[in-house]
């Protein structure tokens, strides 16, 4: 560990700055390791959101500590009580693997501050504040090392309880005050952490920063040091992605964009209206209403809703991060787990037409959208309005089209700018998906 943190506390010292950014950083040249596990990163396709910790007790979101300003010091009496008595990291990462997803990204360390592993540099963690005392990613690194599911962690950059962290935008109800904030203790907490992370729990797929956008109202740039916070991130693991969820066009160092319940050039939201760059691309969306657990939320989104947003995603290029708030005891909501079942026995059909497939030629339509693999172009039919189709190919001819689930043949008649596809009946399945070979 010395020299690592050594490593950590080097870097920091290089990041140093106080005010705007500097104008200049050096361009980031992603490593060859790094890149391949970019490749693999979107060939995977499908991934599952956890957002757990001390607001899953109260049931009323991760935002709750903020959103009720309550004190630090009660907030953190949640800890004492903190019992999962029914968390088995082994059976939540089979019920994932099962739903056709290949990685898990969990909350290691949410806006509350509160950390599910076990740090040395701060004893407010699921370890040493809690009478559970087990390590939960360490258990769920295991797991997935285990099932061969990718492990990401998410990573909090703003704090609501620690005293030294600057005051942003949220938080400001929770017993905190400007003139405790020591922006290099802080900066040094986080980058320590880091380094935990990343040298006890195996390989990270990727680091999921969240909280930028705290200080974007601040009346000065505020400078987070991210360069050197990415290239520590990216010595300590080469394959180890970052990605951070600030709502802006990517920043230099970082090797995904993030889409927060949007699909990538959308919109709805009002979090996604950024660029579309060259990264890979991530949309992160819930299972219901709500990211953390919520007593009153049973608005879960249906199977062939999850599943068209999955698709949907994957014509845009795009993996679909799907989110579950797993309940204070330690379970998977049951609602949750039903569409997941539902999901993996989807994909266990439909699953090539998706994993290691790019957005195909045919851009995305009200229908439906497009994936491609090779010689092959699958057209998903989510929503089709008759029971003819045509698609502009340009000058691209398909030597055949079959009906994937059947292998039958599916007509078409030729044009010089594409095909019309005779389906002969408008398709009632969640995704009728029609194989064009070239």
């Amino acid at each position: 560990m010395k020299p690592i943190l050594l490593l950590a506390l080097t870097l920091l010292c290089l990041g140093h700055a106080t005010g705007q950014p500097r104008p200049q950083e050096t361009p980031y040249v992603p490593t060859a390791d790094n890149l391949s596990a970019r490749t693999e990163f979107q060939d995977a396709k499908f991934g599952i959101f956890l957002h757990w910790g001390l607001y899953s007790m109260v049931g009323a979101g991760e935002w709750v500590m903020t959103n009720r300003n309550i004190h630090r010091d009660e907030y953190a009496k949640l800890a004492q009580a903190f019992y999962p008595a029914h968390f088995d990291a082994d059976e939540w990462v089979a019920a994932i693997k099962a739903a056709g997803a290949r990685y898990i990204t969990i909350t290691t360390r949410h806006h509350d501050g509160f950390s599910l592993f076990n740090s040395a540099v701060s004893p407010y963690n699921v370890v040493e504040a809690t009478p559970f005392q087990r390590d939960i990613i360490g258990e769920l690194a295991k797991a997935c090392a285990h099932h061969g599911i990718r492990l990401h962690l998410y990573y909090s950059h703003l704090d609501w309880y620690r005293t030294d962290y600057p005051l942003g935008r949220t938080g400001l109800g929770t017993g905190r005050t400007a003139h405790q904030a020591n922006w290099e203790s802080y900066y040094h907490f986080m980058n320590t952490q880091l380094t935990e992370l990343l040298t006890h729990y195996g390989p990270i797929g990727a680091i999921w920063f969240d909280g930028w956008w705290d200080h974007d109202a601040d009346p000065q740039p505020f400078n987070w040091q991210l360069p050197a916070q990415y290239a520590l991130i990216h010595s300590l693991q080469p394959r180890c992605l970052v990605a951070n969820n600030h709502h802006q066009t990517p920043f230099e160092g970082e090797d995904v964009q993030i889409f927060e319940r949007d699909l990538p050039g959308e919109n709805t939201a009002g979090l996604s209206g950024q660029d579309i760059s060259r990264l890979p691309l991530e949309s992160c969306q819930t299972i219901n209403d709500h990211w953390g657990y919520n007593l009153t939320d049973s608005n879960y989104k249906s199977t062939r809703e999850l599943i068209g947003m999955l698709v949907r995603a994957a014509g845009k290029n795009a993996n679909l991060l799907l989110n579950i708030g797993p309940e204070p005891g330690g379970r998977l909501p049951a609602a949750a787990l039903t569409r997941l079942k539902e999901m993996g026995e989807w994909l266990a059909q439909y699953g090539p037409t998706l994993y290691g497939t790019r957005g195909g030629w045919v851009a995305p339509h009200a229908w439906g959208v497009t994936t491609q693999k090779g010689n092959h172009l699958y057209v998903h039919l989510l929503d089709a309005p008759d029971a003819s189709l045509f698609l502009p190919l340009g000058k691209r001819k398909p030597l055949r089209a079959l009906h994937y689930a059947t292998g039958r043949e599916v007509k078409f008649t030729r044009h010089a700018d594409g095909i019309t596809l005779h389906l002969g009946k408008v398709p009632t399945e969640i995704d009728c998906v029609v194989d064009l070979i070239f």
